[in-house]
């Protein structure tokens, strides 16, 4: 072995910091102020059914109370509010708000940009061939889009 494995997780993370650090940085300029990544991933896991803090812990692999505390902090901001169930009236679920998804789509355009930048940096056939690689070692059955997120938190 040529590197030890722990360099290849850390440029992978590095990789993501880099990423995530400058598309929060544009996000707060473009007026969403304290987003953090993990915001990113509860509003992405409430946009596909966890409507509740029990639901969104279990997507984000976090307890129900950091999940509460997530939902705190989102509702705080504007990006999600919660309306009575229509079947259990007792009942409150979670939605994201017209602010939360303009606050995503942002965010979608500025990783867009990024990795536009990445690929005039490396070219676009290292970058596209990075991509594919990293597609065949992450189990793509796994959504690893909404999982072991606690340290973003």
């Amino acid at each position: 072995m040529s590197r030890p494995g722990s360099d290849l997780a850390m440029l992978l993370l590095g990789g993501f910091r880099a990423l995530a650090d400058r598309a929060t940085a544009e996000l707060v300029a473009r007026g969403y102020d304290e987003v953090r990544p993990v915001h990113d991933f509860a509003l992405q896991a409430i946009l596909s059914g966890a409507d509740n803090a029990s639901e969104l812990g279990r997507r984000m692999s976090v307890t129900k109370q950091a999940a509460a505390k997530t939902i705190t902090a989102l509702e705080e901001r504007g990006y999600v509010a919660r309306e009575p169930d229509p079947v259990d009236k007792r009942r409150m679920r979670l939605f994201v708000t017209p602010h939360g998804l303009a606050m995503l789509r942002e965010g979608t355009a500025i990783f867009d940009d990024l990795r536009r930048e990445w690929e005039e940096r490396v070219g676009a056939v290292p970058l596209s061939q990075l991509e594919s690689t990293l597609r065949q070692l992450v189990d793509e059955s796994a959504d690893y889009r909404h999982h072991g997120t606690e340290w973003m938190a």
